[in-house]
């Protein structure tokens, strides 16, 4: 393996049933990569929906532990396929279902407030692409979900849109049905990366 090989991350954004942790799993197994999972599922799943300001910063310090574990996997998995160079080669690219932006969006819209450190973690964690969801795929309730209206999900929308054009990273929005989504997200990250 090239040991200057720079793992690329890619984002993926925007509001909830939008097809995020899909797209994730989609384009890490196109990709031959690995993909990060949204922390905040499993939290819930395990301490229930009701939860406080506090646990928003809990939940974004466990998204970030969990980025870490991943881009680590990622790494480990590079190093094992240089070993073994006849086999399908790992593509150095992590796709994040969630990042601080999802946190800060969720603290402002439910809180009116976030964290000072899910905004230090903003300035200070680097990024290569963005893929914005498009809420235009129909809701599927889920025990977690909590915004199954459209004009809701539009504003959640609004705000990740709003995020992205702030920052200098590049984004893409991503609508349509399932596969549309997947080919819009390969051209984005084929186009950018």
């Amino acid at each position: 393996m090239n040991a200057g090989l720079t793992i690329k991350k890619i984002v993926v954004v925007g509001p909830e049933s939008t097809g995020k942790s899909t797209l994730c799993q989609q384009l890490a197994s196109h990709y031959h990569s690995v993909w990060c999972s949204e922390f905040a599922r499993e939290y819930l799943l395990k301490n229930g929906t009701n939860y406080t300001f506090e646990n928003l910063l809990e939940i974004a310090k466990g998204q970030i532990a969990l980025e870490e574990k991943a881009t680590d996997q990622l790494r480990e998995q590079m190093l094992q396929d240089a070993n073994h160079p006849e086999s399908i080669q790992t593509k150095p690219y992590l796709f994040i279902d969630t990042d601080m932006y999802v946190m800060k969006v969720w603290c402002e819209f439910v809180f009116g407030k976030c964290h000072t450190w899910i905004l230090d973690r903003i300035v200070e964690r680097t990024y290569d692409l963005y893929l914005l969801c498009k809420p235009d795929l129909p809701w599927v309730k889920d025990e977690l979900r909590e915004y199954p209206d459209e004009t809701t999900r539009i504003r959640l929308y609004h705000h990740y849109r709003e995020l992205l054009s702030q920052q200098n990273v590049p984004w893409v929005e991503i609508d349509g049905l399932e596969e549309d989504r997947f080919r819009k997200a390969i051209k984005a990250v084929d186009s950018y990366l």
